[in-house]
């Protein structure tokens, strides 16, 4: 699963970027795989003691700044939207801060305008492009009235009454046949976006009436707008696991707004983790929500999808709570489940097979 950075010059994108990437800066890159934190999976490598632990990764790529016209203007180019159609996922960073060395690139900060000029954007692009594809529609029915056509037209004038109302895509509740029959169009306005404000570090008494502003402007980005310090967690990034802790208390900071992001991202991709546990690692596995025991036994390994005899199940919670494999048996949460068992996120799974 991939996840497009995007944002306005000095947003403080790349900043983030090179945070994720391990990157100083003096690498020329655009593209990262990134580990997602999980809590959950520390607690077990720290009871098991493997000789490796192995997260769930997300891919992370850079999309190069939006330009500015002659007449001092953002521009959004062809280029950019191509770029920004082949991810799952956006994250748009947003500048919240005053620095005279980095100016805004169009002279003033405001977080709102810059929000609403992104969102416009996309939402005219996806409103041109399916008052197109109605055009198409009526003209290609009128010769044959084929079944995916006769699908995709009342879906596309849905699309043009929401878009036509201001209102982004992603929100609209699709079942799988509609979701399968758009799958190649890639709409902007449809796919999860996350809002990431980025704020100065003496900024933390104003942080979270502007965050409430933003939410009260944007109601459809409103569960999805994080506010970070992008600065602050570059250098959080630099220091030891010992050092970052110590930092972060002493700034009266929990959990690091990266954290959240990478967390939040997983989840909004429809995502979810199952562990596998042992001596020799604990690992993650990323699969989508609603995989059964069987599909989930594939991500592992082929040959246990074709050859799956049972899964035994216990769930990270009940784990923790009882110590031990045995002990969760006897507490009769510990169960054998066959093919067909919708996995939930946090279980813990050994694969029976042939």
């Amino acid at each position: 699963m991939q996840i497009g950075l995007i944002g306005l010059q000095n947003s403080g994108k790349t900043t983030l970027y090179n945070t994720l990437s391990g990157n100083d800066g003096s690498q020329n890159s655009s593209q990262t795989i990134v580990r997602v934190p999980d809590k959950r999976l520390d607690e077990l490598t720290k009871l098991f003691n493997p000789k490796k632990q192995v997260n769930a990764i997300l891919e992370v790529i850079d999309i190069p700044g939006l330009q500015v016209s002659d007449n001092g203007k953002v521009k959004i180019t062809s280029d950019f939207l191509t770029k920004v159609k082949n991810n799952d996922l956006l994250l748009h960073i947003v500048r919240d801060f005053t620095n005279e060395s980095v100016p805004h690139p169009e002279g003033k900060v405001n977080s709102i305008n810059d929000i609403s000029f992104i969102d416009t954007e996309f939402l005219l692009t996806d409103l041109g492009f399916v008052e197109s594809r109605l055009e198409k529609l009526e003209k290609e029915l009128q010769k044959n009235k084929l079944d995916k056509l006769v699908r995709e037209k009342p879906l596309f004038e849905r699309f043009k009454e929401i878009l036509e109302n201001e209102k982004p895509l992603r929100d609209l509740v699709l079942d799988e046949a509609e979701e399968k029959l758009i799958s190649g169009y890639q709409l902007l306005t449809i796919k999860p976006m996350i809002i990431g404000v980025n704020f100065s570090d003496d900024a933390k008494d104003e942080i979270d009436s502007k965050i409430t502003k933003i939410r009260e402007n944007f109601p459809y980005h409103s569960e999805n707008t994080i506010a970070f310090m992008a600065q602050f967690e570059y250098e959080l990034s630099q220091l030891s696991d010992e050092d970052s802790s110590v930092f972060m208390e002493d700034m009266g900071i929990k959990e690091s707004a990266l954290s959240r992001i990478l967390e939040s991202s997983y989840k909004l991709l429809g995502l979810q983790s199952f562990f596998t546990v042992g001596e020799d690692e604990c690992r993650a596995w990323t699969i989508k929500k609603g995989y059964t025991a069987q599909q989930s036994a594939g991500v592992i390994h082929s040959d246990f999808f074709n050859k799956f005899i049972r899964a035994e199940v216990v769930h990270y919670d009940d784990y923790m709570k009882y110590g031990s494999f045995a002990k969760c048996k006897e507490a009769g949460v510990w169960r054998l489940e066959g093919k067909e068992y919708i996995v939930k996120d946090g279980d813990i799974l050994n694969i029976r097979h042939s």
